[in-house]
This record gives C-alpha cells, structure tokens and sequence, in this order.
C-alpha cells in the first residue's frame, strides 16, 4: 500500500511540471474541454420586489365614542360599505332629534313671517301702512328664511355625525387586525386606526428596472406603452423560494428615475383570488427573454480566484493559460452566460480546472461543442 501511495503521489508531482520545463514530458491526466459556440437561450431576470393589496385603507372613526358593536373579525372578507363598528349612538341620535326640532320650529317662524309680510302688502296697497312696515316684514321673513337654512345645515351635520356611528368599509377586502374592541373610546385623532381594509383580490407587486435596461427596452419596443404591451407574462418567488402559481403582468413603468438608486419603479398586477398572497411580503420578480445568440459554459469550466472568475484556455500545443470572464448565471442553476473573456472557437477546459495554473501542458479530451 506505501509503495502504491508514494508512486501515486510521483506521478501528481511530475504531472504539475510546466510547458517551459520542456526536460519533463509528463502532462497531466487526461482534461476534458469544449469549443466555445454560441446558442439562443431563455434568461430569467431576477428582480426583488415588494407585495402589496390593490387597496390597504386604515380604517379612522369620524366621531368620538365608545364601541358599542363590532361586527367583523381579523381576516373576515368584507364588502364595500358593509358596517363593521357601531359607536354609542345615543347622544348623537339625541343632538339629531334636536335638529329636527329646530328645523320645524324655524319653518312655522318661516310660515308666521310670510304672512306677515302679505298682510303687510295688502294694507300697503290699501294706504294703511307705510312704506318702512312693508319692508320690515320682508326684513323679518328674510331672517326666517335665513334662519330654516341655518336649522337644517346643523340636521344635516347631526344626521352625518349619526351615520358616523356605523363605521363602514370603503372598499371590498380583508379585515387587518382590530386593535380594539367593545367598549374602548376612540376618536378620530387617535394614532393607531380601528382596523385596514385590503382589496387583496389582486395584488400589485412592485420592482424596480436600471435606467440603462429600461433604455435598451425603449430602443426595442419604441414607447413605453409598447414596452408594456410586448413584456412577456412575468412570475412571482415568494420569500420562502417557492413560485406563486399563478402569472401576472407590467401594468405600468414609472416614467420618473429614481436619482438616489438610479432605477425606475415598475408596477405587475397578480391575480389573487385564492388569498396566497399576503399584502406587505416581498419576494422577486421573474422576467423570461430571448437571447438568439450568446455563450454558455457550464459552471465547473471556471474557478474563482480573489472574487474573479476565470477559465483556461487551451492553446494549440496543450498548453493552458487563464483569462477573467463576466459572467452571469442561466436559469438552471449549472451554466453561466459569458458576458466577456471568451469569443466563438476558443477552447477551454471543462473540469479540474482548480488544479490548473498557468503554462501547465494537459492531454486533450474534447467534450461536444456547446450548443
């Protein structure tokens, strides 16, 4: 057994020799490469985005009261204009009856000093009453006319302050929580709301796009209602990793950058009958697209080396030599996109190549062409 590990480990030593040492003819075991081609490919892009309700509405009292009634609870479905608190309406059915009241009164006052004022004209016609008795009474029917006005605007403001006592949802959704319950005092210059209303049935999730790649989708589409009508149907990864079942689609690109991160805020809309998502998650956004013609190594062709990823380039006499790549990964988790370092032809070696260093000779097994 020592014999076999000694001959093992002189073999990897005379394997390491380099193309200069021209006196060592030993190369290293046999190298699997690969032609750099270029094919179409499918890329996802990737942006994280934030979940949000059609409508997130914090529901405020008008009035100030107690909770006499609470008719929904956390979560519960709700429609628009459904009650969902009642406010002790006791002083304001009262304060609305004395309205009432005054409204009448005024009106016999309005009555009274009509026919006054025709009694008045009659006996001006006839000379037994002077000019200044006459507009008098039109003076005093004015006030009473006045005065039915001001009575009614205190009913109206009475008969809203009563309406206020059953708080209503101002939209379809989804209960929040409910900080408060029967028999708490409230107001409307409290700081925490009764409760939200989240029109949750489809959800709006935001992302935002570079300025640079928001430009190259112009010079393809021509105009931003273009650009929305061509986007493709775009995917939803929830935060746990898992995709959303449904598609959405861009709804509308904010037409304003962003001039502290540079990006343009884009809006997609979900369909979200099933209640999966949650207003106020976050997640990412998947954009497929097309490219008809770039190169694709796989992962295990390149090693990192100080943060830079590079690959060896296999010249004519078996000699290697390293070159940086950009890259940037495919969707299936084991290729990468070359950006720059490698051009059509170039071949490279596909495996072992943390072993590798510069001027090192291999033995050539050529793996397919990319395709």
């Amino acid at each position: 057994m020592k014999r076999i590990i000694g001959v093992i480990l002189l073999a990897c030593t005379m394997c390491l020799s380099s193309c200069k040492n021209r006196e060592v003819k030993e190369t290293l075991p046999l190298c699997r490469v690969m032609t750099v081609s270029a094919k179409a490919v499918e890329i996802n892009e990737s942006y994280s985005a934030s979940i949000q309700g059609r409508q997130d509405i914090d529901i405020y009292p008008q009035i100030s009261g107690t909770i006499t009634e609470l008719r929904v609870y956390e979560g519960k479905t709700v429609r628009k204009g459904e009650v969902m608190f009642v406010i002790d309406q006791v002083p304001y059915r009262a304060a609305w009856r004395k309205t009432m009241a005054d409204v009448h009164a005024a009106e016999a006052q309005v009555e009274t000093a009509r026919l006054e004022y025709r009694s008045k004209q009659q006996l001006f016609a006839e000379k037994v009453v002077s000019e200044y008795d006459l507009s008098t009474a039109k003076n005093a029917l004015a006030i009473a006319e006045a005065t039915l006005e001001q009575a009614k605007a205190l009913e109206e403001d009475a008969r809203n302050s009563l309406s206020y006592t059953e708080v209503k949802s101002p939209s379809n959704g989804v209960v929040g929580t409910l900080p408060y319950r029967e028999g708490a005092l409230v107001s409307a210059s409290m700081a925490i709301p009764l409760t939200s209303v989240s029109d949750n049935s489809e959800m709006y999730v935001y992302f935002s796009i570079t300025e640079k790649r928001v430009h190259s989708l112009l010079r393809q589409y021509g105009s931003h209602d273009e650009v929305i009508r061509q986007m493709p149907p775009v995917r939803l990864q929830l935060n746990d990793g898992s995709l959303y079942d449904g598609q959405g689609h861009v709804e509308s690109i904010s037409g304003i950058i962003n001039r502290k991160t540079g990006t343009v805020s884009v809006r997609s809309i979900f369909d979200n009958t099933n209640r999966t998502l949650l207003s106020g998650g976050i997640g990412n956004v998947i954009i497929p697209h097309r490219e008809d013609s770039v190169i694709v190594i796989p992962q295990t062709a390149t090693t990192e080396l100080q943060n830079k990823i590079l690959a060896y380039k296999v010249a004519e006499d078996g000699c290697v030599h390293s070159c940086e790549l950009t890259v940037e990964k495919l969707n299936d988790g084991k290729d990468y996109i070359v950006r720059s370092g490698l051009t059509v032809g170039d071949v490279i070696v596909t495996e072992g190549t943390g072993l590798l260093r510069d001027g090192i000779q291999i033995d050539i097994r050529k793996d397919e062409p990319s395709k």
